[in-house]
């Protein structure tokens, strides 16, 4: 069940958007599922966009999803803590499968097909990530 406040940002997205960005939603969710060891996901507002956390077992990063700002060439992302080496990891082994913002952010515009297996495994790095490190 989705958390009020984290309805209502969904809620004040205009739809072309919000639909993408539920797509992510569930691709982040559905990943964590099927992750041995992630654990039941806490879904939250950080900086005022929904954001995901291994907060039972604490074996990943926090992912958030959001449009991106009206400077950008692209209408949303899904963004990674930049002091992680997550976004490089992406980059060397996906290449230009995806837009990359610096070491912060993979980019989406509304309409384009979503590579969703090559999303899942960057999805499945960032959830256990901490998991990794040891």
């Amino acid at each position: 069940i989705m958390p009020p406040e984290v309805a209502a940002t969904f809620n004040d997205w205009p739809e072309p958007v919000r639909r993408e960005l539920f797509i992510l939603r569930d691709l982040i969710l559905a990943t964590a599922s099927e992750t041995d060891g992630v654990g039941e996901i806490t879904e939250t507002l950080k900086w005022g966009e929904p954001a995901y956390l291994t907060s039972e077992t604490r074996s990943g990063s926090t992912i958030r999803i959001a449009p991106t700002n009206a400077k950008s060439a692209h209408d949303y992302a899904m963004f990674f803590i930049c002091s992680t080496h997550l976004v490089n990891d992406f980059r060397a082994r996906f290449g230009d499968t995806f837009e990359y913002e610096g070491e912060r952010a993979v980019l989406f515009n509304v309409g384009d097909s979503v590579p969703v297996d090559e999303l899942r495994e960057c999805v499945r790095s960032a959830l256990t990530y901490h998991r990794r490190a040891e």
